[in-house]
């Protein structure tokens, strides 16, 4: 029998042959039918599936981040087969489900166009309405690929060549085709009830641009039509707030040929980013930590001691010095701990809490870049703290606080996850199950809701991950905390405890931010380029409403920017509401109006970028309020 436990704490008993459908219908028979599939100790389980072991047994609904995995993976299949029937001899490649809907990738001389998509649409409307279960079956290696072979799908067979020896090779069918595939999926389509297919690239086959060039088609579905609606007023409005057309209308960043995936900061954006940063430094100051810089380029060597070499080289940018081989650093931790061993430390240093700004390189694929979202270099916000196991509890409440601070000062809602150790991990078993105990129990003694991530860890450690939500209900992965008893050892790392004995230390890693540019581009959408005034690149704009204002708007100007304010001044020979528009598209904060009556009476009149009107008040009360709006930190629009 298969002992389970239920989200209530009882245990039930169920036959150990039984699916999760199966099971889920013995508990209940209405949540049989809201049901997605199941989580069996943080791993997630399709309907078909046979749970392998005991323990924690959770229902999976479309509303789960889970469930909404297992309804996206199930939809690829199901516009697989639409256009199997619409244009026989596509070669089938790759379908996952996405953060946000699924796709798959197709070889076939046929050019996919809009009109197309609605078609397939309309294909798998009719498919749902057949009422198709989906079958799972396993075949032993050499007969999966010659099934594939005889079938002429080169992409399937490539992908069961490069499975490990031993790996089960599972098939799921529906209606008339096959697929190889782990899952995990629904019972069949029928909770499939919106469809729709939104855009259509190019993908190379397994991301290398020497392989074929495929077409991928994007897609989305939902349990309700009205859910779809909802997002597609979503995507309609995070094309409004893109941080790429921002970026490039704020004159804030750009991209470049000579270097795809390395952003270009302009003037502007280098606004915004120190303000953010100069605040953050202070807010740090505050809490004990000291800022380091360390190099960006180190010695090979450096990357094999600390497991990067073995566990993270394929992501590593390499070069050479005189003759020996370096590498551009993807991780600020090696050089930290080269710092803490350049002193010997006692034990009532701790906890010694060192933070950096450090820029990294990572290798991406082309087709991954993202605008400032997925880069090859960015800057993370690192600290890198030291400390005695028994201060580890009271440190991770520390860095939850501060992450708390960051999300809510932004007006961020935030989510945890605990990412547990993955299959390519450093260190010993035990070590790993003790780090990831100390980790749950912090959260949980924190009251914090938090769910498993299971096998997502970094490979020298467990971490708590912060996922924001941001204006129109987008999640996004920021900031980490991360609990690392392998480097210590990897570096020999020592203190003198209260014994006058060499101990090792215990090393937290975490970053709020996580990545400046990442962080930089959600700002951008969530206030949609609308910057507070203590970020915003300029904050005021003077307008003269005619060449007779202009002398009167230079002296204002020059008043506001002695203060220390980001001002211009227009003044051009152009109409009023022209100006006023351009300082609008540009979204900058307050507009000064001055025409011959603020003139005469040594008084503004302000606009503001949401056409809010203040008439005739005077300067230095004007400047007295910015100042007062700045210092707050106020987050205004």
């Amino acid at each position: 029998m298969r002992k389970l436990i239920l989200p209530d704490k009882s245990e039930r008993e169920f036959d150990e042959k039984l699916t999760v459908y199966d099971i889920i219908g013995e508990i209940s028979k209405g949540l049989q039918r809201e049901a997605v599939g199941a989580l069996l100790n943080g791993k997630t389980l399709g309907m078909q599936d046979v749970p392998g072991e005991d323990g924690e047994f959770k229902i999976l609904k479309f509303e789960d981040k889970e469930g909404k995995q297992i309804f996206w993976h199930t939809s690829a299949h199901l516009m697989a087969l639409a256009i199997e029937r619409m244009f026989p001899g596509v070669k089938f490649a790759i379908g996952p489900s996405i953060d946000q809907g699924f796709y798959y990738d197709f070889d076939t001389p046929h050019r996919f166009t809009p009109e197309d998509l609605l078609n397939i649409e309309e294909e798998m409307k009719k498919i749902v309405k057949e009422g198709y279960e989906m079958e799972r079956y396993e075949m032993d290696r050499d007969e999966a690929i010659k099934h594939f072979k005889e079938m002429d799908e080169k992409y399937k067979v490539d992908l069961i060549e490069h499975f490990p020896e031993g790996e089960v090779i599972s098939f799921y069918k529906l209606g008339e085709f096959v697929d190889l595939c782990r899952g995990p999926h629904l019972k069949d389509v029928s909770k499939i009830k919106a469809v729709k297919l939104l855009s259509i690239a190019g993908a190379y086959w397994r991301g290398d641009e020497n392989n074929e060039m495929l077409q991928r088609i994007y897609g989305i579905t939902f349990p309700k039509k009205s859910e779809l609606d909802s997002y597609l007023n979503m995507i309609e409005e995070a094309k409004l707030r893109d941080h790429r057309k921002i970026g490039k209308e704020l004159d804030l960043f750009s991209f470049h040929e000579e270097g795809p995936g390395f952003p270009f900061f302009h003037p502007n954006g280098m606004i915004v980013r120190n303000e953010l940063l100069n605040w953050w430094r202070g807010v740090l100051q505050e809490r004990g930590y000291g800022e380091i810089l360390t190099p960006m380029i180190l010695n090979e060597e450096l990357w094999h001691k600390s497991g990067h070499w073995d566990h993270y080289k394929e992501n590593m940018y390499f070069t050479k010095i005189d003759d020996a081989d370096y590498a551009i650093k993807p991780m600020n931790c090696p050089g930290s701990t080269i710092v803490y061993r350049t002193n010997l430390h006692s034990y009532k240093e701790f906890p010694l809490r060192l933070s950096e700004f450090g820029l990294v390189h990572r290798h991406e694929l082309s087709g991954a870049l993202h605008g400032l979202f997925r880069v090859r270099s960015f800057t993370q916000d690192d600290a890198h703290i030291f400390c005695l196991p028994e201060q580890i509890e009271d440190e991770v409440f520390k860095m939850i606080d501060l992450a708390d601070y960051l999300y809510s000062t932004f007006g961020f809602k935030y989510t945890l996850e605990l990412s547990t150790r993955p299959d390519d991990y450093m260190g010993d078993l035990e070590t790993w199950e003790m780090a990831e105990g100390a980790l749950k129990a912090a959260l949980e003694k924190k009251n914090m809701p938090y769910k498993i991530n299971p096998g997502d860890g970094a490979f020298y450690g467990p971490k708590i991950d912060f996922h924001l939500q941001d204006a129109i209900g987008r999640d996004w992965q920021c900031g980490t905390i991360q609990l690392d008893m392998q480097m210590p050892v990897n570096f020999d790392l020592t203190y003198i405890d209260a014994n006058n004995e060499r101990k090792r230390p215990v090393m937290l890693h975490r970053a709020m931010f996580g990545s400046i540019e990442r962080f930089l581009g959600i700002l951008i959408e969530h206030f949609a380029g609308k910057f507070p005034l203590w970020m915003a690149p300029v904050q005021v704009e003077v307008i003269p409403v005619s060449e007779k204002t202009n002398e009167y708007a230079q002296k204002v100007y020059e008043e506001l920017k002695n203060k220390g304010f980001r001002v211009e001044i227009d003044t051009r020979n152009s109409q009023m509401g022209a100006k006023i528009r351009d300082a609008q598209m540009r979204k900058i904060n307050y507009m000064l109006i001055l025409g011959e009556k603020e003139r005469d009476n040594g008084s503004i009149s302000v606009r503001t970028r949401n056409n809010e009107n203040i008439n005739d008040i005077k300067l230095d009360k004007f400047m007295e309020d910015l100042s007062e709006e700045i210092k707050e930190k106020r987050m205004d629009l």
